[in-house]
């Protein structure tokens, strides 16, 4: 998970920073508003935590700016404002979630792992595509894109892969995924939602590229590069 940190406060970017990428985060840190906007603009992120009051460019101008592009992504302010009038605006203005200086560490830990968890969002621009980590998905045109892989897919293994980027480290279970993949009328055989799974990691997870297709055995599976079982068969 990738996050970008803009803050001119060098005194709370550095330690900050450090305990971000600790909790396993990559994490850019930027300590002007151009240049915070410059990596926004340019880079795909999952999380920007922004401050409001910067050099160059303030935070609520990045806020607006990304959300006129139609990019998605989560922005927390962590900031000192903090009347009601600067949350509010701060809201309007695009933001996912709002944190006031000081802060304890703990709460805004816990808003980083909550807005990290929420669904992918399908950009607005550009068609329909899904972001995940390094995998990108054009759900419209059948393509997924890793590094520089172009990946072709079927129908069935992009809806199948939609779903799953839809719900990024969440537990999707069998009958939620049959549900989805083959509605409520008769549904297929037990083996075939793990061969459609084996076929698309294949497509998917190159040798030396991190899984992203988890197995929780007994009840489904969760989508996301982490350390757990995975389908052998």
């Amino acid at each position: 998970m990738q996050i970008l940190l803009v803050d001119d406060e060098v005194e709370l970017t550095e330690p900050l920073s450090r305990i971000l990428k600790r909790e396993g985060y990559q994490v850019d840190v930027a300590h002007d508003g151009l240049a915070g906007s410059q990596l926004a603009t340019q880079n795909r992120y999952d999380l920007l935590i922004l401050d409001w009051m910067l050099p160059q460019t303030n935070g609520l101008q990045i806020c607006q700016q990304l959300r006129s592009q139609g990019k998605n992504t989560p922005v927390l302010f962590l900031t000192a404002k903090d009347t009601i009038d600067d949350r509010v605006a701060g809201l309007d203005a695009g933001a996912d979630d709002y944190l006031v200086k000081p802060f304890e560490l703990r709460e805004l830990l816990a808003r980083v792992r909550a807005l990290l968890r929420r669904p992918a969002t399908l950009e607005s621009t550009g068609g329909q595509r899904l972001r995940v980590e390094d995998l990108e998905l054009d759900l419209e045109n059948q393509l997924a894109y890793r590094g520089s892989r172009k990946i072709e897919l079927s129908e069935k293994e992009s809806q199948l892969l939609a779903y799953l980027m839809r719900y990024p480290h969440q537990l999707l279970t069998h009958e939620q995924i049959h549900d989805h993949l083959w509605g409520s009328g008769d549904k297929p055989s037990s083996n075939v939602l793990p061969a459609q799974i084996r076929l698309l990691r294949r497509k998917i997870e190159a040798e030396s590229e991190t899984p992203l297709i988890n197995t929780v055995y007994g009840k489904g599976y969760r989508f996301g590069g982490e350390t757990g079982e995975t389908d052998k068969g």
